[in-house]
């Protein structure tokens, strides 16, 4: 999108940057020039806007006719002069803002452009404000706001999570959202909604999860859609403006870990969805696993763009996923560009469980991630007892490849449910045919152990409940004792004494170190495990004694990541990667690690990829590729070679993406410099969070 505005009596051309990922194609990419491969090593810092306090932002800020929009002061929305970096407005959406969109938001303007509206969700409601006043739009929804939980063929009061942290797309006057439901048994539905921009009204509705006479229906139990949840669109989606197409991937159905409440392929879960965005119809889709039991959830936006292809010139879209492939489609029909293998995948053990007995595995490009995790793999800058310990735990696991199958024994996957490519993790040179990829080797452990059913005196106090929650998700790090792997996992046994409860929430829901946050607890969830934490005496084991596997009918596991005691993966580097495709002939070509970890860089070690990375590259026409990532660093890298031709440190950590525009014939790179560091509970501290401008020196 651009607009012509008028200065002094002299006309000049602004590129905006209006929505998340750069616009509804989600390219992450800018038509740009005027930094390039020449100049690029002049950029200095144009201006800088602190974020007001020491919470952790990753936001993809959005420009439009010179404002930029970012998130700030406490997830309040705040508009800044975009050539200045000066406070325009500030909206505070409420006290409760511990879910929000965080990640971006929506911008939409009418077509004589009298209203333009920013649009986000907060604590499960849709909300419009005046993009030029920062006002709220009280005529949209009721009082202001939509209630997410309606709708959704349940009860809304049964319902935990639902809002997304991505923000959705805009088309025409219509939003079209996703979801986040919850991780667990009986999570909410993952239906796609789009609803009216100016009324907050449902416009339409896709069932990931089929409702009887829906396509693939069949694929579930019968009476599925009524108690199963999730093939969610939590992260990012696309959209082709011209032929009204969205593309939205899917996650796996939940729970994540254990499908035998679902048996079939379990359709629109782990698919990439082709929709008529006007009406929410299926126009075509693409399952890449079957049946999910290994949380292979498609996280990053499909990215539309041109290729050559057998001769021709022909519309693509391609989607990287959590175990390191690309999926390359005629955007389209549907048909994959090269051929893809239906494979024999290795059986479950689990009572009641039928996997699928086959995977897709597309033939080309290469995988951009390793996708096996042996002793051989091991890290050389491990300690001694670690490599004892993970070669111990290798040995002993059940380690057949990507489709393992979570049991209860210990099982190897990698690159892990957290590897690979996550949200903002890819971008394109739409024209060129170019796709270059951020990725993550990061193994996980997975083991399911019985959750016990809820019978007379059992699991009804907090702590009981607690404890079912820390087993879901802490345990494979802190360990069944609480105590940890310290420095990297502390210990949790005296947390109580050593630490107030508002910085325990902060941690669980916004992550410390290399522990992820955990947005999507519910607050009683939250409640409860702190109740256990601070009182674990008080909760029984999670299965009475004489339980059955027969009649535990549910299993538990956590995402199991393997993390050593100094906070790093136990495979050898590179952690990180980014690499870069020809998808004209679906090639490689070339690869690099992505940022260093401060501490082992301090010592010479060099090269080893920033370590736990979320961070989304930006590509311009000017020949650069921008990105920022953990270790402090900013780099601007040539897009035909990788090679760093600029880099500058900042105050804080890095996750997401940048933001690229022009103001006034001045281009600006802008980057959210506000996550945490340090990857040991010692290195933690307060986070200066800043939004950070770049530009060339002025003439």
């Amino acid at each position: 999108m651009r607009f012509l505005v008028v200065l002094g009596g002299l006309c000049a051309m602004a590129q905006s940057w209006p929505d998340y990922g750069g616009g509804p194609d989600a390219a992450q990419y800018s038509p740009l020039t005027q930094i390039n491969r020449t100049n690029v090593r002049k950029l200095q810092r144009a201006w800088t806007y602190p974020t007001g306090d020491s919470n952790k932002y990753f936001f993809n800020p959005v420009m439009v006719d010179g404002t930029l929009y970012v998130l700030a002061k406490n997830n309040s929305l705040v508009a800044l002069d975009a050539a200045a970096g000066k406070e325009k407005w500030t909206f505070d959406p409420g006290p409760d803002t511990k879910v929000i969109t965080n990640r971006g938001i929506n911008y939409w303007e009418s077509k004589d452009k009298k209203e333009r509206r920013l649009l986000f969700a907060s604590n499960h409601r849709l909300r419009a404000v005046d993009a030029l006043t920062g006002k709220a739009i009280l005529t949209f929804g009721q009082g202001g706001s939509v209630d997410l939980k309606e709708g959704l063929d349940r009860d809304p009061k049964t319902i935990a999570l639902v809002q997304s942290t991505t923000p959705g797309r805009v088309f025409e006057d219509i939003l079209i959202l996703g979801s986040a439901t919850n991780q667990g048994y009986g999570s909410a539905p993952g239906d796609i909604r789009a609803f009216d921009v100016r009324t907050g009204k449902l416009v339409w509705t896709f069932h990931t999860v089929p409702r009887p006479g829906e396509y693939g229906h069949e694929t579930w139990p019968a009476e599925a859609w009524k108690s199963v949840g999730g093939a969610n669109v939590w992260g990012e989606m696309s959209l082709d403006v011209k032929r009204g197409i969205l593309y939205a991937p899917t996650a796996s159905a939940k729970y994540n870990f254990y499908g035998a409440d679902r048996h079939g392929a379990n359709l629109f879960s782990d698919c990439l969805l082709a929709l008529d965005a006007r009406t929410g119809k299926r126009i075509w889709h693409f399952q890449m696993v079957h049946h999910d039991i290994w949380d292979y959830d498609d996280a990053t936006a499909p990215k539309l763009l041109t290729v050559t292809h057998d001769g021709k010139q022909l519309d693509a879209v391609a989607q990287v996923t959590k175990q390191g492939f690309v999926w390359v489609f005629n955007r389209v029909t549907g048909e994959p560009l090269w051929p893809i293998e239906e494979r024999p995948v290795p059986k479950s053990d689990m009572p009641n469980e039928k996997t699928w007995p086959t995977q897709p595995f597309p033939v080309k490009p290469p995988p951009f991630a390793r996708q096996k995790f042996t002793v051989d793999d091991l890290s050389p800058y491990l300690s001694p007892a670690d490599r004892a310990k993970f070669r111990d735990d290798i040995l002993s696991a059940r380690n057949e490849g990507l489709f393992t199958p979570p049991g209860t024994r210990n099982t190897i996957q990698m690159p892990g449910n957290n590897g690979g490519a996550n949200w903002s993790g890819a971008a394109v040179d739409p024209s060129r045919g170019f796709l270059y990829v951020v990725s993550k080797d990061l193994p996980a452990m997975l083991k399911l152990e019985p959750e016990g059913k809820a019978k007379s005196g059992f699991n009804d106090s907090p702590e009981q409940r607690g404890q079912m929650v820390y087993q879901a998700h802490c345990l494979n790090c802190h360990k069944a004792d609480r105590r940890g792997a310290p420095p990297a996992m502390p210990s949790l046994d005296d947390i109580a004494v050593r630490m107030p409860r508002e910085r325990i929430v902060a941690a669980i829901r916004n992550g410390v170190g290399p522990m992820q946050g955990f947005p999507k607890l519910t607050n009683v969830e939250l409640d409860n495990l702190i109740a256990y934490l601070y009182n674990p005496a008080r909760a029984r084991a999670t299965v009475p004694a004489g339980t059955s596997w027969a009649d535990a009918e549910r299993y538990l596991s956590g995402f199991g990541f393997m993390i050593a005691s100094d906070g790093l993966s136990p495979i050898k580097p590179p952690w990180s990667s980014l690499t870069a495709y020809d998808l004209n002939d679906g090639t490689i070509r070339w690869k690099i690690p992505l940022g260093d970890v401060p501490h082992l860089a301090a010592k010479g070690i060099r090269n080893t990829g920033s370590h736990y990375p979320k961070v989304g590259p930006v590509v311009t026409a000017g020949g650069i590729l921008f990105a920022g990532t953990r270790d402090r660093h900013v780099r601007a890298l040539d897009v035909d070679t990788g090679q760093a031709l600029w880099e500058a440190e900042l105050d804080a950590a890095l996750e997401g993406m940048p933001a690229v525009y022009s103001v006034d014939g001045r281009q600006y790179v802008v980057f959210c410099a506000a996550a945490q560091v340090g990857l040991t509970p010692s290195a933690q501290g307060k986070i200066n969070g800043a939004y950070v401008a770049f530009a060339l020196p002025e003439k």
